[in-house]
């Protein structure tokens, strides 16, 4: 007897992890002010990245500086995110998981059937 439809199915639902990182930073040379991040995000499923979106942010200058040596990726992350807030950071989030899911389940394709 053959089955049809999600029970018959072997399919290995992975976890969708949203990555952050920090592409390049845009400084001022003289006092360290960091005025523009560029970004990525990285939707990874399983152990493959799938997706991928990109942007930057122009950050205001503060008042108090913290040493361009001493930025961590973790510090300018929380700008990015700060910067964009969190709608912005759901959308994008949202985006590839959406993306992923096409990925693994289209719903169209080309090609000719001859």
């Amino acid at each position: 007897m053959m089955l049809h439809g999600p029970q018959n199915l072997n399919l290995k639902q992975m976890a969708i992890t949203k990555t952050w990182e920090i592409n390049t930073l845009e400084r001022e040379l003289a006092d360290g002010y960091v005025k523009k991040v560029v970004y990525r995000v990285k939707g990874i499923d399983g152990s493959e990245e799938k997706a991928r979106a990109t942007g930057e942010v122009t950050l205001e200058k503060p008042e108090s500086l913290i040493p361009y040596s001493d930025l961590t990726e973790s510090t300018v992350l929380g700008w990015v995110k700060t910067k964009l807030g969190a709608e912005e950071v759901t959308r994008v989030e949202k985006w590839l998981e959406d993306e992923i899911t096409l990925i693994n389940t289209p719903v169209t394709a080309e090609g000719k059937p001859w």
